[in-house]
């Protein structure tokens, strides 16, 4: 039976991270159209970092992405620098949106083993009884 408590603590290290992943995806689509301000840098897309090992896996950290800033050529802009250009973020919407549908296909079959090995407990627990 600890086999199966294994499944599920490992299903549970992987219902977390999809769950960090997904909410790291929603902050970059929030982010998607902001510019730079003042000379700073629009938001930066990020990307989590899963290591995965014999416990599951785990969070290795947020990395920034380090892709160029997609700069329009905008002079009426408040924002545009001395050339007329905007600098908005890295963020693709479209590439996001497939990270999220990944993301969450990962969550979900997290559910459905973690719920099949709690099953299979149940069903354990029940052969002994009459």
């Amino acid at each position: 039976m600890s086999s199966l408590n294994d499944a599920m603590r490992i299903s549970a290290s992987g219902l977390s991270t999809e769950r960090f992943r997904l909410d790291v995806i929603s902050s970059n689509i929030a982010n998607a159209n902001s510019v730079g301000v003042n000379g700073q840098d629009p938001y930066r897309r990020r990307d989590v970092s899963v290591i995965g090992g014999p416990d599951g896996v785990k969070i290795g950290g947020v990395v920034e992405d380090q892709a160029p800033f997609r700069v329009v050529h905008e002079p009426g802009n408040p924002n545009a620098d001395g050339n007329g250009n905007v600098s908005y973020s890295n963020v693709e919407p479209v590439q996001e949106m497939v990270n999220m549908m990944g993301a969450s296909r990962a969550y979900e079959a997290n559910v459905a083993a973690f719920n099949s090995a709690k099953g299979m407990i149940n069903s354990a627990l029940t052969i002994g009884k009459v």
